[in-house]
This record gives structure tokens, sequence and C-alpha cells, in this order.
């Protein structure tokens, strides 16, 4: 058995920054090493339905914008199976098979499932699907085979919880699903990218978000009004960088070439960030510098999405291909776990 990844995102929107530097640049660059066998990206429709689901024209609209940030971020087709999750009618049934091993009481510990819970505010009760999302993730996983699923670190609850079901599903009926591991980016800022307005979290609903496919008019508007450091008030007063939302995206995005380009006077990051500390560094400067470099990040980007984007029916048919293709992976996986259940009545 070889190598295989599983990743995906929920299309309630298109994809920013925070998806970008959090899980899809180490995507490409996982897609691109020549490691791994086999590579599942997912759009997880019927994920999103649950907390969504009186809204379906929201979720079907998205599943082609996030197709068209996958391609447009280097995902590529020939190396990557992109594929729709509803179109594979083997989860929801694993799904079933595995709501067995997990009590209501797990769930609802899982620390991600909690955060979530806080941000929604369902009224009326919260639905079983939005609470059986753990162990929707680990069939979506385990259908696959996948070893390897890059996340971000909000996701490491799930992760876990889907290693807790694959070890007490080997366990009763036997060695038949690969535990999976998470890889998380190399970058420590790029774990938790903040949003603009300085919450703890970029998020579609709180219109904190900086877009892969945002306008330059847009992202020099939004970076131009980050939130900084709130004790800043004067360019000589010294300064915060290690809470400052600034200073954590040129974390993230910064490299030294940017600086002989566009702020000649530092050789490097770290030369910046002293200055800051000590003083005399005005916010409006460094998030001029910033505007640049995320810029520079995203121009590439926003152009191949707009050349995707002139054939929408293509990028409709390669989800349908990559579906069709994972379809049948997930078959072979279905067909040996209802064997180790004793329930392949027919052969």
């Amino acid at each position: 058995m070889g190598k295989i990844i599983l990743t995906g995102d929920r299309p309630t929107g298109r994809l920013h920054v925070g998806h970008y530097v959090g899980s899809l640049k180490r995507r490409v660059e996982l897609q691109n090493s020549g490691e791994f066998d086999k590579i599942n990206i997912m759009i997880a429709d019927a994920q999103a339905l649950t907390d969504n689901f009186e809204n379906p024209k929201k979720v079907r609209d998205n599943v082609l914008e996030v197709a068209l940030d996958y391609l447009a971020v280097g995902l590529d087709p020939k190396k990557s199976t992109l594929f729709i999750q509803s179109q594979i009618q083997e989860l929801p049934e694993l799904t079933v098979y595995y709501m067995n091993l997990v009590t209501l009481a797990r769930l609802e510990r899982n620390p991600t499932v909690k955060s979530e819970l806080k941000q929604k505010h369902f009224d009326g009760g919260v639905p079983v699907g939005f609470i059986n999302y753990p162990i929707s993730q680990t069939a979506d996983i385990t259908a696959f085979l996948a070893d390897t699923v890059p996340v971000g670190e909000d996701q490491l609850p799930m992760i876990e919880q889907a290693r807790e079901i694959v070890r007490s599903f080997n366990l009763i009926y036997g060695e038949t699903l690969v535990e999976p591991k998470a890889v998380l980016p190399g970058n420590r800022a790029c774990l938790r990218l903040p949003g603009t307005d300085g919450k703890a979290k970029m998020s579609k609903s709180l219109g904190n978000c900086i877009y892969l496919a945002d306008s330059p008019e847009d992202i020099k508007y939004k970076v131009m009004n980050m939130f900084t450091d709130p004790n800043h008030l004067k360019v000589s007063d010294p300064g915060n960088t290690k809470d400052n939302p600034v200073f954590i995206y040129l974390d993230a995005f910064c490299e030294d070439r940017y600086f002989e380009e566009f702020l000649p006077e530092y050789k490097n990051l770290d030369e910046l960030k002293a200055h800051y500390e000590r003083g005399g560094l005005g916010d409006v400067k460094v998030k001029k510098f910033l505007n640049n470099v995320i810029q520079e990040t995203l121009r590439p980007i926003r152009e191949r999405r707009e050349e995707f984007a002139k054939d929408p029916a293509e990028v409709m048919n390669i989800l349908k291909k990559g579906s069709e293709d994972a379809e049948k992976t997930a078959a072979e996986t279905l067909s040996k776990v209802k064997h180790a259940m004793m329930i392949d009545y027919f052969g």
C-alpha cells in the first residue's frame, strides 16, 4: 500500500489566504514532491450542508468557486484527484458503520466541534448531521485509505478522533483501515492566520478575510485597514510584533527577496521587527510593505483563476472525472469493510 493523501474544504464560499497558508500551499508542495502514490482533494459539499441545509444553492454555487481556487493555486488534475463528496455514495454508508464506534459524549467533547457550535448558534437544537461531522470526516479519510491528511491546526482534534475510530474498527474487525496522521504547515505563523480585524480566526462569516480572488483594490483596502498594535499610537512608540496581525501576516508571507524590491532599507523581517519594537516605525509604512507582499503572492493565483473561470464547463468536467475515479476507490474500501464486518452476504 502506497502513501496516500486525503484533504479538502467545505464549499461555503471562496477560499481565503488563511486556507492558502494553512493548507493549500502545502498541498501543492506535497503534490509536486513525487513522494505520494495518490492525492485526493475533496470538495466537502455534504459536510457543508450540515449547517447550510436550508440554503443548498449557496453550497452548489460555491463548488465551482472552490474548484477554481484549487486550480488557481496549482492543484493539477493530472497529479491529484479533485472530486465532490456527495457524488461518492459509499461515504454515507461507511459513516453509518462507524457511528457504532463513537459515543455522543465523545463527539461533544471534540474541541473543533465545540468551537464550531459556539459560532453557529443553531436555533431549535443542533442537527444530528452537524454533531456527526467527525464521523463523516473519518469515512472520507478511510474510504481512500489515506495515511496523510494536510490540515490546519484547528483540525487536529478531528484527525485524532478519526485515528480513534480506525483503531476501534481494526481492534474489533481485524486490520482493515489505515490510521491517518495530520501534516501541519512548516511555518508556525501559518497554523492559524488571524482575521484582518484581529480576531483569532479568519472566517468568511465574520467578514475578516482576504480572498484568493480579491482584486488588487480590495486587497489594498483590507491590508491598510488591518488591526495592529493598539498601543502603538505614535510612530515613536515601541510596538508589539508578537500579537500584531500585520506582522503575523508578514511571518506567513514574507520572503527576504521582497525587501530588495519593496523596502530596501531593511535586509529581512528581523530587522523590520526590531525597528518597530524599539520605536520609530509607523504602521502605515509596514502595511504598505505587507500590501506589496500579498499583492505579489496573489497576483499569479488571481490571473490563473481568471483563465480557468472562462470555461466553467471544463472545470466541472474535471470534477466529474475525478469523482468517478474517487468512487471506484471508495467502492473497493467499502467492500473490504463489509467483508471484515461479515455483512457481505452475497459475495
